[in-house]
């Protein structure tokens, strides 16, 4: 990871349920435990959950930012394994779809952490709502979350359809969770690059990493520690870690703005 501006990259999915937000958990605790400044964003507004698997409590989150009654500052919380949040709540419909000026008014909330991170995790919701597309137009790169399972594969690729016929986003990296071995995974990632091959040119998959099944990600998920935390040794937490690896190799798109504000504030600009 180069240069003085913060990387933003999104975690994000075709379908529920194929372990995005506890990969961007662990993700944020594998890249503090690397001396990066790690903010996690959960952008999954309406249905939140980073702080349950955390096992934390915050009393402010992003729904009151946006209605004025608090600052950033007062929504980002830090978490004891060396990363903030920015919590978003969960069961509010209203959050599902903000408006033009709601994202607005939070992208210029964003700015005020610029100088002081490493890092910027935004945890999407999964699908093609507004929102999630949104977010990943926004970001400077997505990785994109897999599992083994048919309609994975098939919402996946709708994911990044969606992104790329309808707002020219090309290039993607690509996350397989949750598989038995290393050539399932590969299996995977081929036939997703085979699809987007064949059928949406232009489109730059890489293969970012592979966490393997384990169970001591449930175990974890019960005991709302990270797994990488509650068991650093297991398959799943070496998978995680060679990952983070990666990611904080990655390159910072060196035709920025400089700014998370200005460069997220352009692609809403296109859409007036």
């Amino acid at each position: 990871m180069s240069g003085t501006f913060p990387l933003v990259f999104s975690v994000t999915s075709g379908k529920g349920g194929v372990g995005k937000t506890n990969i961007s958990v662990n993700l944020a605790v594998c890249l503090a435990e690397l001396g990066k400044r790690v903010v996690l964003l959960d952008a999954d507004l309406g249905l939140a959950n980073v702080d349950v698997l955390l096992g934390l409590t915050p009393q402010k989150n992003i729904f009151h930012l946006l209605q004025g009654e608090v600052s950033l500052s007062e929504v980002l919380f830090p978490t004891p394994y060396g990363f903030s949040i920015l919590p978003a709540s969960s069961g509010m419909a209203e959050m599902c779809n903000l408006s033009r000026g709601q994202k607005l008014e939070f992208l210029d909330a964003l700015d005020d952490v610029e100088d002081d991170i490493d890092c910027l995790i935004v945890d999407t919701g999964a699908g093609i709502g507004d929102n999630v597309l949104y977010f990943n137009q926004a970001v400077q790169k997505r990785l994109v979350v897999f599992t083994p399972e048919p309609t994975s594969l098939i919402d996946g690729y709708a994911l990044i359809k969606a992104l790329k016929q309808n707002h020219a986003v090309e290039q993607f990296d690509v996350c397989i969770n949750m598989s038995p071995d290393a050539k399932t995974a590969k299996d995977v990632f081929t036939s997703v690059y085979k699809a987007c091959d064949h059928f949406l040119s232009g489109i730059s998959l890489s293969l970012a990493g592979i966490i393997p099944c384990d169970t001591a990600v449930r175990k974890a998920v019960v005991r709302q520690i990270p797994f990488c935390i509650e068991n650093p040794q297991s398959f799943v937490s070496t998978g995680m870690k060679n990952l983070a690896k990666i990611v904080s190799e990655w390159e910072i798109p060196a035709n920025q703005d400089g700014n998370i504000k200005i460069f997220w504030k352009k692609y809403l600009e296109l859409e007036e």
